[in-house]
């Protein structure tokens, strides 16, 4: 074990352990560059008032600090790693791959690129590079661009941090996402695992090379037992995938394939389960039980595969209990559809019974306190533009174990 690596614990074996470290992205001129034009192609569904979002990130990451929470920003560490020169020929490479550039364009953005300090070539890889900022294009390519167009586009889903890695055990999987406008967010998060100090030696357990896979659908239910959804985002051979590698770094003895609604509303299964305690889930009352699963084992080196059942049931069973606690987002059909779109199960364990929930879930947050939850309200109008809450906008690097 290297000594950076002693310094800095990295591990993560459930969802509710006592939350230590955390990484997060404060929003910045990413956001400022979406318009009716791009937000579909950069999956907000809305134009966020960006001043505002920062106000709200920086509340979260203070409500997070004040219960002795150490936050870590992605911004920051991709900087430093942008001081070594592997990493910035590889950030590089990975912004200029667009087979819109073509040859001679690509040419003359590697160069505007290189020339880029760490700090100035971290906001052009986050905000994205606008035609009109690169004084020194000229071709056929360049001449034909609209002149509202990005050259590299802009990452407002970075803001995400869950989706684009997430932790399993002393291991890291940087993932495969599904959609073009998120991938290269991967790729930056992978770089900052690859070459920064604070990670030395830690070794990736997934890549985004491999099938698709999003942090957001991946729930550690407890030591040893993972639930992954499958649907928009997570593919079923990303779950085969991700239960090999994990199966096989000893990292888990089952994992829970869990089939959801190929839709926006549910495009991860944390958008409609969460967990606020060691045997306690907040849910979507209409998938809550018909939600099924799949149990996969590993035997002699095979996978092997159960007949779907409830999910709540298996999910109860791989851990050892007699049954999971739900709570109900919302309290009647229409207001539980509301708050779920609000992204009210999206909510973010600090510690067993301690939670990060948006303040405009009114009824699930209700419904959680009467059951002895704790919540820790944040504003979100403006952050959940993105479609994501407490969860989705953060990466736990380290939880005690519970």
């Amino acid at each position: 074990m290297t000594a950076a690596k002693t310094a800095h614990e990295h591990r993560v074996t459930s969802e509710v352990g006592r939350l230590r470290t955390v990484l997060l992205h404060r929003p910045g001129a990413e956001l400022k560059r979406l318009t009716p034009r791009n937000s579909d192609k950069l999956l907000f569904d809305a134009i966020p008032w960006a001043g505002r979002a920062q106000e709200e990130h920086d509340a979260f990451a203070e409500a997070l600090r004040s219960r002795g929470v150490e936050v870590l920003y992605l911004t920051e560490l991709l900087q430093d790693a942008l001081e070594y020169e592997a990493a910035r020929d590889q950030a590089i490479a990975d912004a200029i791959v667009d087979l819109r550039l073509g040859d001679q364009l690509r040419r003359i953005v590697e160069d505007y690129l290189r020339d880029l300090d760490p700090e100035n070539l971290t906001q052009t890889l986050i905000g994205g590079l606008a035609h009109e900022e690169l004084k020194s294009g000229h071709g056929l390519v360049y001449r034909l661009m609209d002149t509202l167009d990005f050259i590299v586009d802009p990452l407002p889903g970075l803001l995400f941090t869950r989706d684009n890695s997430t932790w399993i055990g002393d291991r890291v999987a940087v993932t495969s996402l599904a959609m073009e406008a998120r991938r290269r967010e991967s790729a930056l998060t992978g770089l900052i695992y690859a070459h920064h100090p604070r990670f030395a030696g830690v070794e990736p357990v997934y890549s985004p090379s491999l099938e698709h896979v999003e942090g957001g659908d991946v729930l550690l239910l407890c030591p040893g037992v993972i639930a992954v959804g499958t649907g928009e985002r997570t593919t079923p051979a990303g779950v085969e995938r991700l239960a090999r590698q994990v199966f096989n770094a000893n990292l888990a003895h089952t994992v829970l394939a869990v089939p959801i609604a190929q839709e926006r509303a549910t495009m991860h299964l944390d958008t409609v389960c969460t967990m606020v305690d060691v045997d306690t889930v907040v849910m979507y009352p209409p998938v809550a039980h018909s939600l099924m699963a799949h149990k996969v084992t590993l035997t002699n080196g095979d996978l092997r595969v159960s007949e779907p059942r409830p999910f709540l049931e298996a999910a109860a069973e791989a851990m050892n209990l007699d049954r999971l606690k739900v709570i109900d987002t919302g309290l009647d059909p229409v207001t539980a559809e509301r708050e779920q779109w609000d992204d009210g199960n999206n909510t973010l364990a600090v510690a067993p019974r301690l939670c990060v929930a948006y303040e405009r879930n009114i009824e699930t947050n209700a419904q959680l306190e009467a059951s002895g939850i704790e919540v820790i309200r944040i504003s979100g109008s403006e952050l959940g533009t993105g479609r994501g809450g407490p969860r989705c906008m953060s990466c736990p690097t380290l939880r005690d174990d519970i």
